[in-house]
């Protein structure tokens, strides 16, 4: 049952706006950051409200299917979560709080390495859900061989290696104010996660018979290579803009990876995505699965385990809306004939999604 106070969040904005008053300034302000200058987290927003629809009328939406099919395992909807570093500066619980979540409402949870409570006690906060295990390499072969075995032994159902950090970037918010995540202080192993090139990935390929995912994937070039090596999906990221800035949006890179790839693996993206219509526009331009971060972030600061299942509620219900109104009645016809270029309406920032919040509601 929801409390009184949870049921009283009926937008996305007011989730955002609970989590701001709940967390501590370092705490938001790393939750909202990205590298330098933010350009490439802003290019991300741009690139999705760059997109205008095409709205078809006189169609049946009378029944609308907003589930899918990814790696074999049907989605309540095409959204999973990404993986996050940190989670129990969010909520005690961390990661099994979220599992907990994402188990009871029908959707993926990714774990990053750097989240407690760990492989197996996530695993055990939720026993049948759908988990994908994420880690950032911080040691050699066996390292690796370690992390991941455990992994598939406490039940996961899919493996990702993170690409996108050879070298930690530098956020000027945190470093500002002199605030460094404890996993980021004083940290070891990077040469590691520097050294990481196309022969790792055949080895854990050809070691763990799980399906395998590449996190951080941003050019046309290195999907192919993904796929030449075998792997099972290919993550569109740019790391929420906080890794290298001056990168492109990943709605822009989308298309580029979604014709390289030719349906050899599935494609997931994230980046900004923070409304149902930001899913629709993936999805119309081919993504298989769109997740997202600071999203889900904002629920699990706000309320928990019913904060996250609140956030998946609310983005079901505007899937739904949109898809409706742009009388399309499943995932499957869409295509980006429903997709038109247009100018922004407001300016490219973290929270530029939610205007509600800046005119005081």
């Amino acid at each position: 049952m929801l409390s009184e106070t949870f049921g009283e969040l009926l937008t996305l904005h007011e989730l955002v706006k609970a989590a701001h008053n709940k967390l501590p300034a370092n705490i938001w302000d790393y939750l909202i950051g990205g590298a330098d200058t933010e350009t490439t987290l802003r290019r991300n927003r741009l690139a999705l409200d760059s997109l205008a629809f095409r709205p078809r009328v006189l169609r049946d939406v009378s029944k609308i299917e907003l589930s899918r099919k990814f790696l074999g395992k049907t989605l309540r909807i095409p959204v999973v979560l990404a993986p996050v570093g940190s989670l129990e500066s969010f909520d005690p619980g961390g990661g099994a709080t979220v599992a907990k979540a994402t188990t009871e409402f029908g959707v993926p949870m990714f774990l990053s390495s750097v989240s407690k409570p760990g492989i197996e006690e996530t695993a055990e906060a939720a026993p049948g859900g759908f988990r994908v295990y994420q880690l950032y390499v911080r040691g050699d072969q066996s390292f690796v061989d370690e992390h991941l075995g455990r992994a598939v032994a406490a039940g996961y159902d899919a493996l990702c290696i993170t690409v996108d950090t050879a070298i930690y970037s530098r956020r000027e918010r945190d470093i500002s104010t002199r605030f460094a995540k404890p996993w980021r202080r004083g940290v070891v192993g990077m040469d590691y996660q520097a050294a990481l090139n196309w022969s790792h990935v055949k080895h854990i390929k050809e070691t763990h018979k799980l399906p395998l995912i590449l996190k951080g994937i941003a050019t046309a070039e290195d999907a192919v290579i993904a796929c030449d090596h075998g792997v099972d999906a290919v993550y569109v990221s740019n790391h929420g803009g906080r890794q290298l800035d001056h990168g492109r949006g990943t709605l822009d890179i989308l298309p580029e990876v979604v014709e390289a790839v030719r349906g050899r693996a599935a494609v997931i993206v994230d980046g900004a995505f923070c409304r149902g219509t930001d899913v629709i526009k993936a999805i119309a331009l081919g993504a298989d699965a769109v997740a997202i971060g600071r999203l889900y972030l904002y629920g699990l600061a706000a309320a928990g385990q019913m904060g996250v299942m609140r956030v998946l509620e609310l983005l079901e219900t505007e899937i739904r809306v949109s898809m409706g109104l742009l009388g399309v009645e499943s995932l499957a016809k869409l295509d980006k004939s429903y997709l038109h270029p247009a100018p922004p309406a407001y300016t490219p920032h973290v929270h530029s999604a939610f205007p509600l919040i800046e005119a005081g509601y």
